[in-house]
C-alpha cells in the first residue's frame, strides 16, 4: 500500500509600495498604521488577494470540499494538508473574510490537516544561535490557527520548506512531530524521497517532496511543449500507482489551482477528477503527514548541515533564491541586525512592522538568476527589476532603522537598552594572561558587574592593559560613556594593580548601573501614572 499526502503551501505577501520615498522621515510623527499604509501598496495587495480568491482560492476550497463530501462513503475518502501563512489569514480577515469560513467548513470534515508555519512567511530560521525570532513567528502562528480554526498543528513546515539539522532541532524542542522537505538528490544520495524518514540523531520524522510529481502539476501542467501535454488526471493518477514507496507527497502552491495555470486550462477540472481516479487504484491511499509519520517506520535519516540547507526553490534548492547574491545579502543583514534595535524599544506594533518587512518574497524579488530560476521570480516580482526592487526595500529598510534609532535616542529607551541582555555569541568571556580562557562569559551590564567581583584580579588587570573592556563595551554593549570611563581608568591610574584596580572599576560600573536603573525605573513609574 502507498499514500498519497497532497500538500498545499497558501500565502499571499503584503507587497511593497514602489513609490515609497524616505523625504518623510522628519515630518510629524507617524503611527505604525501609517508607516504600514506608506511602506506597503495596500491598493495592489487587495487587487491580486481578490483575483486569487475568485480564481483559485474560494472554487478550489469548494471543488475539494465536494470531493472529499463524496468519496467519504467510499472507505478511501479524499484528504488534503494546509500550510497557511499568518499573513495570507490576516488579508482574508481585511478582503474575505468567507475565505476563512470555507477553510473551517474543510477543517470540520475531518479530512483536512493544517500544518504550522512562520507567522510571516519569514527566513527567521536560518538566523540567531538560538532561533528565538523563528521561536516566536512559530507561537504567533499557532496562536491564530488556534483562535480562527480551534485547531492545534502537530506538524510544521518552514517557510519553503527550508531545513537543516539545527532547524529540524528547533522544531522537534517545539514539541511537533514531523515536517516536510524538498526530496532533492544530494540528500538522498540514491535513496527514494517516497519514504518516511527521521532527521539526524532524532526520532523527529522527515517527509520529503516528490518535485518531479509535484512540478508536473505546478510548472508543466499548462506547457503545450511538454511531451506530456495535455496532462489528465487519469494519467497522473497511473503515474502515481507506477511509483514505489511508503508515500507520495505531492506539494504545490495552492495558486497552481487557477492562479498559476487559469481556469479556462482545465487546472480545475483536473483536480476535481483526481480523487476519484486515484482511488480507482487499490494500493493508493488518500493520507496527511500525520497520518502519514504513524503509519510507517522510518528507513533512515536525513542528514543535512546548516550550510548546507536545502529548500524548494529554483534549480540549485537551496537558500540561494533569498541569500544568493550582494544586494540580497545587504537587505538580510539590515533585517537581522535592526531585530536587537527594535526589540529593545518595546514597542509591539513596531515589532510587527519590521516582520512584514522579513517576508521572504521581498528577498526573492532581489534574485538576479537568469534563465528558468529567473522568469520564476520575475513572474511573482511587482517590482520590476532586482535593483528596482532594491532601490524600493533598501529605501524602505533605512527608513524604518532611522525611526528606530530616533526612538533609542530616548534616555529610558537607551537606558533599557544598555541594560538588556546581549543574545548568544555577543557576550564577554574573562582571560587571563596569554589569552587562558577562564571558561566566563556575561552577557550584560549586571553579569559584567558580578564577575568583576569575584574573577581573579589578573583578569581585570590583562583586558584593562589590551583595553579589551572598553571595546566591548563602546562596540557590544553601546556604551560609550561607561566605556570611555573605563579608558581614563587605564589613562590616568596606570599604576592601579591588584585589589585597587579592581575596587576602582567595580565602583565606576556600579555608579553607572545606579545611573541606568533610575532611569528606568522612573520611566515605568510614568507609564504606571499614564495607565490609570
Amino acid at each position: 500500500m502507498t499514500d498519497v499526502c497532497l500538500m498545499f503551501e497558501v500565502h499571499q505577501p503584503f507587497r511593497l509600495n514602489r513609490n515609497f520615498h524616505s523625504d518623510l522621515l522628519f515630518k510629524e510623527k507617524l503611527t505604525t498604521k501609517d508607516l504600514f499604509d506608506l511602506y506597503f501598496d495596500n491598493g495592489l495587495n487587495r487587487y491580486v488577494f481578490e483575483r486569487a480568491a475568485r480564481k483559485c482560492y474560494l472554487p478550489a476550497n469548494q471543488i475539494i470540499l465536494e470531493q472529499i463530501n463524496k468519496t467519504k462513503s467510499t472507505g478511501k475518502p479524499f484528504k488534503v494538508t494546509y500550510g497557511i501563512s499568518g499573513v495570507f489569514l490576516e488579508q482574508c480577515q481585511l478582503w474575505s473574510p468567507r475565505l476563512i469560513e470555507s477553510f473551517k467548513q474543510l477543517a470540520e470534515t475531518g479530512c483536512v490537516e493544517f500544518m504550522e508555519e512562520t507567522y510571516y512567511h519569514s527566513l527567521a530560521s536560518l538566523y540567531g544561535d538560538d532561533r528565538s525570532e523563528f521561536v516566536e513567528q512559530v507561537k504567533m502562528h499557532r496562536q491564530l490557527m488556534k483562535e480562527l480554526f480551534g485547531y492545534e498543528p502537530t506538524f510544521i513546515e518552514n517557510t519553503e520548506l527550508l531545513y537543516n539539522n539545527a532547524i529540524a532541532k528547533t522544531m522537534e524542542q517545539l514539541g511537533y512531530k514531523g515536517t516536510v522537505t524538498e526530496g532533492i538528490d544530494k540528500t538522498l544520495r540514491g535513496r527514494s524521497p517516497n519514504y518516511v524518514y527521521k532527521a539526524k540523531d532524532s526520532d523527529f520524522r522527515v517527509l520529503l517532496r516528490n518535485y518531479r510529481l509535484s512540478d508536473d502539476i505546478g510548472f508543466r501542467f499548462s506547457s503545450t511543449g511538454w511531451n506530456e501535454y495535455p496532462l489528465d488526471a487519469t494519467k497522473y493518477a497511473r503515474w502515481l500507482a507506477g511509483t514505489q514507496g511508503q508515500v507520495i507527497v505531492v506539494f504545490v502552491d495552492y495558486e497552481t489551482f487557477g492562479e498559476h495555470h487559469w481556469p479556462e486550462g482545465g487546472i480545475h477540472e483536473f483536480l476535481r477528477a483526481l480523487p476519484d481516479e486515484v482511488n480507482k487504484w487499490h494500493h493508493l491511499n488518500w493520507r496527511t503527514p500525520s497520518e502519514v509519520i504513524k503509519q510507517h517506520t522510518p528507513v533512515g535519516e536525513v542528514d543535512i548541515h546548516e550550510y548546507s540547507t536545502v529548500s524548494w526553490a529554483d534549480i540549485e534548492r537551496d537558500a540561494s533564491a533569498w541569500i544568493g547574491n550582494p544586494i540580497q545579502n545587504i537587505c538580510y543583514d539590515s533585517l537581522k541586525e535592526l531585530e536587537l534595535l527594535v526589540k529593545g524599544i518595546g514597542d509591539k506594533d513596531l515589532v510587527r512592522l519590521w516582520r512584514y518587512l522579513q517576508l521572504s518574497d521581498h528577498l526573492y524579488y532581489l534574485s538576479i538568476k537568469g534563465g528558468g530560476p529567473g522568469d520564476v521570480h520575475n513572474y511573482f516580482s511587482s517590482m520590476g527589476s532586482p535593483v528596482e526592487a532594491f532601490a524600493v526595500y533598501s529605501r524602505i529598510l533605512s527608513d524604518l532603522e532611522a525611526r528606530i534609532r530616533l526612538e533609542l535616542e530616548k534616555p529610558e529607551l537607551a537606558a533599557k537598552r544598555l541594560l538588556r541582555r546581549l543574545p548568544a555569541g555577543m557576550g564577554f568571556t574573562f582571560s587571563y594572561e596569554f589569552a587562558r580562557s577562564s571558561g566566563l562569559t556575561v552577557r550584560s551590564l549586571n553579569e559584567f558587574y558580578s564577575a568583576l567581583k569575584m574573577i581573579d584580579v589578573s583578569a581585570i588587570l590583562f583586558h584593562m592593559e589590551r583595553g579589551d573592556f572598553e571595546r566591548w563595551l563602546s562596540q557590544v554593549v553601546g556604551d560609550e560613556l561607561l566605556a570611555d570611563q573605563i579608558a581614563t581608568v587605564n589613562s590616568l591610574n596606570r599604576k592601579l594593580k591588584g585589589e585597587a584596580l579592581r575596587k576602582k572599576v567595580l565602583g565606576i560600573v556600579e555608579r553607572r548601573l545606579a545611573q541606568l536603573n533610575k532611569i528606568t525605573a522612573s520611566e515605568s513609574r510614568t507609564l504606571k501614572r499614564k495607565k490609570k
